[in-house]
């Protein structure tokens, strides 16, 4: 178990790095569509036909400078404050998405083989090994099967409010796990208004203190501030809020099915008081 969450934490920090390097590249090639082919028309209308072999190098040139550019323009809108609050949340993200992954999987709710384990020592009437054999079993199903059978003795109903008492709790574990990602796409957008509020604050005051009309230039860091935080906290609050309600969903199904299995298999104690339960735990 620590292996498989140490090997998620590396894939988190992996996954991180990728995610937000692709971003900056897919912003990148976004800004640059409309203004490469404009800049490559205005260098064409004043070239000579002579010099048309430099127009590759030239133009490539062009439009590796307006990358870094447009690129450093982002960072100084965002500033140092919304760069590392969106990377921190885009990592935390991220590593919440691999935790839940990893946790909502069928083998650790609801494995295959406990269930045909378990059912094949019920039917040889090997209570002791299936309980042992559930109690030994991490998962969501194994410890509802465990609890069911440890309160066998004291009546079938108890066991049945024993299973259903751990279920609730492990369904309480795996929303608890899940409304942070919930939290982060509500927070991501707050975040980004603030930035929004921020920057035509900072675009208003240079109109108010300016003793002559401002040039576009001065009020343009502003408006970008108010511009990248909106997109960014959008950028992160949007997936995971769709990522949320998926798993959300697929935990519920899951959750389902494991109140489902654990009655069925424990069905065959229905008619087991606690005199002929404690017999039973007395045979094991």
């Amino acid at each position: 178990m620590r292996q498989k969450f140490s090997l998620g934490w590396i894939g988190t920090a992996v996954f991180s790095f990728w995610l937000l390097s692709g971003t900056l590249v897919v912003f990148s090639g976004i800004t640059l569509v409309d203004a490469t082919p404009a800049a490559a028309q205005e260098e064409g209308d004043f070239d000579e036909p002579e010099a048309a072999a430099d127009e590759p190098a030239a133009a490539s040139s062009d439009v590796e400078g307006l990358s870094r550019s447009r690129l450093k323009w982002m960072f100084r809108a965002l500033g140092w404050f919304y760069t590392i609050v969106f990377l921190s949340l885009s990592f935390t993200l991220v590593a919440l998405l691999i935790m839940n992954l990893m946790q909502a999987r069928r083998e650790n709710i609801v494995p295959l083989a406990l269930v045909e384990g378990f059912e094949a020592h019920l039917s040889e009437k090997r209570y002791q090994e299936a309980y042992e054999m559930a109690k030994n079993d991490d998962s969501f199903l194994g410890k509802v099967l465990s609890a069911g059978l440890a309160k066998l003795s004291s009546g079938y109903d108890q066991a049945i409010e024993a299973m259903q008492e751990v279920g609730e709790e492990e369904n309480m574990k795996i929303e608890h796990r899940l409304s942070y990602m919930a939290l982060i796409g509500t927070v991501s957008p707050m975040i980004g208004l603030l930035g929004t509020v921020q920057g035509m604050i900072s675009s208003f005051s240079v109109i108010a203190f300016s003793p002559t009309a401002p040039k576009p230039s001065e009020l343009a860091m502003g408006i970008s501030t108010a511009l990248f935080t909106t997109l960014v906290g959008l950028f992160i609050a949007i997936p995971s809020i769709a990522i949320y309600n998926i798993l959300r969903n697929r935990a519920a199904r899951l959750a389902l099915e494991v109140g489902i299995l654990s009655e069925g298999l424990m069905s065959r104690f229905s008619n087991v008081g606690a005199a002929g339960a404690g017999t039973a735990k007395k045979q094991t």
